[in-house]
Order: C-alpha cells, then structure tokens, then sequence
C-alpha cells in the first residue's frame, strides 16, 4: 500500500499581526539567519525589486489589512448547507462567522491573505500553531466574468466538521499544505508529542531568496566586491538560462545551441510540481531530487496519456514536452520577476516557431484570428481547478483524438467542439495530416495498457522502458506500472533502468526490480542504494525493506543502513500527517518489527482517528499476531467511518472467511463493486463464493473480472480451476493457454497446457 510567500518593508505592519497572533501565527527565528528579506535587495536591484511587488509571487501570501483583503468583509452572507457564514470587518480587522470544529457558530480573525486572482483565500489561525485556509473564497476576477462574490471551494459535497477537507480539519492545515510555496524558507517546526506547530519562516510570501537562495553571502559580497565569481549566491539563475537560439530556416523552429544547465527547472519544479517534500531544510539550491519525490503519471492526476487530470501544475506536464527536451526554459515564456507572459497571443510562440509557416490556416485549418487560430487552444488545452482558475497543461503536445477513439483519453478538439464525437475530429486531422502523428505510437496506448491490465501489458510496458525517445517521465510510470505483470522476460529492461543516466529512470527500477525475484534484480537495486541522488537511495532503502541479514556484503550493509535511515528522515519530515506513519509501519512490518509497526499505526491513528488505511494495517497487523478478535473491532470502526471505502470492506470480509462467518460474502462482493478496477478484489469475491457452492455465480464473476483484467494471472488461475471442476477441458484449455502466454517461463503452466491438450 503506498499513500499517499512579505518584504521587511512591511516590518511595523508584521510585528503588529506577530502580537496579536504569537500563539498562532508565523515567526522569523534565528535559523533563517543566512536569510536578509527582499527589501535588502531593493537598493541594487530597484527596478526589479518593483517588477517583483507587483507579482502574484510577492502578494503569495500577505498579512490580512485593508489594503490587501479584497473580499467584501462588509457584513457579508454567504449560506451553504445550512450554515450562514458573515464576513464582518471592525476597524482594521477582518473577521469570519461560520461553523467551527464542534459544528457551532464562532468569530474568527482573518491572520492572512492567500493569492490575488482569480481568487483570494484567507487563512484563520487555530489552536496549536495551526493556520487553516477557509473553504469559502473570494472570487477576484470582475463582475462581467462571473467574479466579485463569495463562493465555495466544495459545492457538490459542502464538507462537515470532522471531514477532512472542513476548514478545520488536517487537509486545510496552512503548515502542511500551503506553507512551502507561499513563503519563503519555511521551517515547519512540527511537535509530534504535542501535535503542535511553531512555523517560521524568513519572509512571508515568495521573496527574492525563495529562488536564489539566502542572501547573506551575497550582501557580504557586495560590499567587497570579492573575486568570486558566484556573488555569493547559491544559486545561479542568469539570462544564460534562456539559451542562445538560432532558427532552422528547414523547420521554421529555433534550435537551442548551448545545453540547458537544469537549474532554473529545478528552482521552479519545487513549487510548480506535484511532488512530496523528502528532506528538511533545503534551499534554492538543493536539486530537484534531493528535495523532492515528483508524482508520476499516476490515475487521479494525469490522464494516461500524459495530459493533466488532477491538480499537477506544471512541472510534471513541462517535462514530458518537446520544448522542455528542445532546451526551453521557464523563462523562455515567462519573466521571472513580474511572473507575466513575455508576449501575448500567438505572438508568445513566434518566439520559436515562425508564424509564416505556423500561424497560417493552412496549419491550424481554422479561421485566421478565431479561436481555433490561438496556438494555446490547441496545444495547451485547460482545465479549471478550484472552481475558478483556468489552468493550462504545460506538454505543449499535438492534438490526439485518435488516442481519446482507442482509449478514451480527452481531446483540445472536443472543448470547442462538445457536440461532436471522438471519431469526427480525429478523422478531420487525418484529413489535414495524413502523415501525422497518430500514423505514430503514443506512450499513453502502454500506461494506458498498464493501468487497465491489459493482455499484453507487460510487452507493451519493456517497449516504452526501452524508448529513449519517450520523456523519462513516462518511462518511469512503465517501470512503476510493471510490478504485477513482471516476469523473466522484464528483467533485463528494468535492470538496465537501474543503471541509466536519467534519474527518474533508476528510481522507478527501484520499484520494479522488488518485483523480480532474481539474484540480478536484488543486487541491481543494492547498487542504488548509493546513488548519487537522494530520491533514488531513499526508493532503493524502501524496495530493500526486507532484505535478509545475510544477503549483503559489510560495505552494502552500511550503505542500506545509511539509505534507510534517509528514508525514515524522509517520512518523518511529515510527521503531521498519518500517511508517514503509515508509510513507517509498513516497513516495520516488512521487516518483522511488530511493535514499531503498531507504534506507527497507533500514532497516525492518533494524528487522525478517523484515518482508514491505519486502522486497516493495524488489523492486519492483529491478524499476524493472532489477535483478530482486536482486529474485528478496528475494521468495523473502519466501515462505520467510510462505508464506502472498498478496502475496510475486503479487509473484514476476510477476517469473516478465517472466523467461517457467512457474511464474509456481503462484505467482499461489496469491496469488488466498489471498487470494480482492482482485480484483486473480483477474484477473492468470486473464490469465496466458489467455496461456498456458488460455482455459477463465481464463473460470471470470474469471467467479467477477466474481460477488464485480462492479464491478471490469478482470475485465470481460478477460471481454470472452474472449468476443470466443472468438466468442461475446452474452456480450462483456452483460459490456460492464456495464462502460458502471459508466463511462458512457468514449467508447470506448460506442463498443464499439454495436458489438457493430450486429454480426450
């Protein structure tokens, strides 16, 4: 199971709110100390100084006064699910009633203002050090584009007090959530014993230092002028990030002529990218990898070809592009100080991209100047977040309905043309390309091959390892996605991952190869435990959790040692939240610690009581000790919790098959039609109800599980069984030559083949 930005200027305005809100708000300590402020930079850098201010990255985050607070506080009323919340303002303070914690109405005070358009949030201090960010926000565009009003975050399902996702609760908690990239140099200062936060930061929002690092040496510099050829900056982000361009008159695209250093995607990708923070106290100058873990092209967030789904920004698209691997940068379209687009319009583009070959009907086959004409219409599709804000997906890729025909993927097509299907408009592009790119393959048909188990899964998934030619990006999602389809024939493409250049790639091998039960695979994955970046060592410690004390040499011994405990660091840097708890206790568990494993479930249960996968993993932790009697208890408080949560259900249906309860039945049908994708849970459902007599019913079962998991080696195990149990040598040999395809390394499935083959 695997879980889951102000200036000193404003310095009397910040020790007022610093008063009045000690117990909950932000503080600036001494371990900020390398750290001076932008209003240290304004003196040699005024100009840019006044680009900055303006920016959405210097007004991230603000302390809530008149001249920040753009919502209207003048006894304002907004209803929503009973509850009627009154945005008030006494003096110069701003203040919200609304429902608490306890589901009663209370006063709040406004501490902070969050973001500027097209929405402002506002952030309410709470007991413990916490600032919680308000699920009602204030849309800041103008009125003529639906703005000017109060609206909520949440307005198909309005969350409860005890909800996670209530204002009050963990999942709005500003330390965790929000604090990084709004603030600059955030030390989130979390207490486990006291479940409480002191946070500091060096400036609040995202100030001159939060991209080129602290700047204490840099002053120092400036006034010696020292021969260092670095200014005393950590981090060198310089107009040479741009690159020197030259157009190929051939193309009509500019090439980059000098490679791209990687720092600027680096300073960037640490906010713009949906990634989990790995390490404490890092700077600006930290590489991307040794403070992050990037999400991969994962369901929920991207769809399978790549394009954006769930709320990813940036960082995770831009890298699969061509422009990112052409050398394009950040700053090729966007200044870096006033955060605003370079040029608009097609005029952005024309930057590479010669508008007489590409701004003209006979490429994009629209009407010159429509809609249809705006490059980003067709290459940036977008998609709105937050009810309000309109982003854009940043792969700058090709329009591809054929891939939404053959796997339901979405298509820019299709959001100015909603009335017509898939088929039309990739039929239309055919017309206009006829050597296009869907006469070409796709990385998404293999994630996608992956994702829905796929017959030939396997095959397709080495195929896209093997492409140098596909982005790192999606290469590791195969790596990650081919555990369960693993056999022989995957070794040598997913060894050969743990030793590529790109990190992406060893990190996902490190996934794949405990996947292989070879010798080889083992010790490709000890190699990594001494990477030279820190999330490839940390995947390696975890893919390693339960490697026996005998396996390894002294001098591997002392690099798994070191490599685990950066990954217990890495988890412990979100000690506030029951997910790391988890993640802890399962390793504990792997490596045969049942105390420390209760202790990690017990502390993540009591960091969130109402945290399923906790309570899950603790029963199951009671079944290895013998203990389900405890364990009953836990998974029905689980499913009273989350009726719907198809993993309690197929927990506890399995507690009832070991207790010989009928109703183990009820509970694992109900877990397989929740969750109908997880192929596990259709053929424990239909074993079950094999054992009980129910052979048709198991059959059916069986077979709709097999037409959507068509690679899942145990449905067509049990399939076998119940064609053989019930006579019929046609259908066991059919469903076994299936399963010979899929292993042709298994002796024993060959073995069976010809038997049912030979048979009469």
């Amino acid at each position: 199971m695997h879980p889951l930005y102000r200036a000193s200027r404003l310095a009397s305005i910040t020790a007022l709110i610093w008063l009045a809100w000690s117990a909950h708000g932000i503080g600036h300590a001494s371990e900020h100390a390398d750290y001076v402020g932008s209003d240290a930079c304004a003196g040699c850098h005024p100009a840019t100084f006044r680009t900055w201010s303006h920016s959405h990255h210097a007004r991230a985050m603000q302390p809530a006064t008149p001249s920040t607070v753009l919502g209207n506080f003048s006894d304002a009323r907004f209803a929503q699910n009973g509850v009627v919340t009154t945005f008030s303002r006494q003096a110069d303070a701003f203040q919200i009633r609304t429902e608490g914690a306890d589901g009663s109405l209370h006063d709040y005070r406004v501490a902070y203002t969050f973001g500027v358009a097209p929405l402002q949030q506002y952030l309410i201090p709470l007991t413990g050090g916490r600032l919680q960010a308000f699920g009602i926000a204030w849309n800041s565009r103008p009125q003529a584009e639906g703005g000017q009003r109060w609206y909520s975050l949440y307005p198909d399902q309005p969350p409860h007090p005890g909800d996670r996702v209530h204002w009050t609760g963990r999942d709005q908690t500003w330390n965790f959530q929000c604090a990084a990239c709004h603030s600059t140099d955030v030390r989130k200062n979390f207490d486990l014993a006291s479940d409480t936060y002191a946070t500091t930061s060096a400036q609040t929002g995202v100030g001159c230092e939060a991209c080129h690092g602290p700047g204490a040496h840099h002053l120092a510099w400036a006034r010696t002028r020292t021969n260092d050829p670095r200014k005393g900056l950590s981090v060198q982000l310089t107009a040479a990030d741009h690159g020197t361009w030259r157009m190929d008159p051939r193309t009509g695209i500019a090439r980059r002529l000098d490679p791209p250093s990687g720092v600027e995607i680096d300073a960037c990708g640490g906010c713009h990218a949906r990634r989990s923070v790995i390490a404490d106290g890092t700077t600006a100058a930290t590489p991307f990898l040794d403070a992050y873990l990037p999400a991969l092209l994962e369901p929920g967030l991207y769809h399978a070809d790549g394009q954006i789904d769930g709320e990813v920004f940036e960082y995770g698209s831009f890298v699969q592009s061509r422009m990112y691997h052409a050398g394009v940068t950040c700053t090729n379209c966007h200044t870096p100080h006033a955060a605003t687009l370079r040029a608009h319009g097609n005029a952005l583009c024309a930057q590479c991209h010669l508008p007489a070959r590409f701004d003209t009907p006979e490429h994009h086959h629209h009407k010159a100047g429509g809609i249809g004409a705006q490059c980003i219409e067709c290459h940036m599709p977008a998609k709105t977040y937050m009810g309000v804000d309109r982003r854009r997906d940043h792969s700058f890729r090709v329009p591809r309905p054929d891939l939404t025909v053959r796997i339901g993927v979405p298509n820019t097509c299709g959001q100015c043309h909603p009335d017509k299907p898939a088929d039309w408009a990739a039929n239309a592009v055919a017309r206009w390309f006829p050597a296009g790119r869907q006469t070409t393959g796709h990385y998404g048909l293999a994630l996608q091959a992956g994702r829905s188990g796929a017959a030939d899964a396997e095959a397709q998934l080495d195929a896209l390892i093997r492409d140098k030619t596909a982005p790192a990006i999606a290469r590791a999602t195969a790596l990650h996605l081919l555990g369960p389809y693993a056999t022989a024939a995957s070794e040598p493409v997913v060894v050969a991952s743990a030793g590529d250049s790109k990190p992406l790639l060893r990190l996902g091998a490190a996934a794949a190869l405990s996947a292989l039960p070879s010798p080889d695979a083992a010790q490709a994955v000890v190699g990594l435990l001494s990477d030279p970046v820190r999330a490839v060592r940390i995947e390696a410690a975890r893919a390693l959790a339960d490697i026996g004390p005998n396996v390894l040499t002294p001098a591997q011994r002392d690099a798994f040692d070191a490599a685990s405990k950066e990954l217990v660091a890495s988890e412990m840097v979100n000690a506030d939240r029951p997910e790391a708890h988890l993640n802890l206790g399962l390793i504990a568990v792997r490596r045969g610690q049942q105390d420390e494993a209760e202790k990690q479930y017990q502390t993540a249960l009591r960091l969130d009581p109402a945290f399923v996968p906790a309570l899950v993993n603790l029963a199951d932790l009671d079944r290895m000790r013998a203990m389900d009697a405890q364990g009953a208890a836990l998974l029905q408080r689980a499913v009273a919790i989350a009726p719907r949560n198809a993993e309690a259900h197929h927990a506890l249906g399995l507690l009832l098959v070991r207790r010989h309860d009928p109703a183990a039945i009820t509970e694992l049908r109900q877990a397989s039609e929740l969750a109908p994708e997880n192929a596990r849970y259709a053929y424990v459902y239909a074993v079950a109800l094999q054992a009980n007599g129910a052979v048709g019913q198991a059959l059916v079962r069986l077979t709709r599980a097999h037409e959507q998991h068509p690679a899942d080696r145990d449905i067509l195990t049990a399939l076998i069984s119940i064609a053989q149990q019930q006579g019929d040598r046609a259908m066991a040999l059919l469903y076994a030559r299936q399963l010979a395809a899929l292993t042709p390394d298994d002796a024993e499935v060959r073995q069976l083949v010809e038997q049912l083959a030979a048979s009469p």
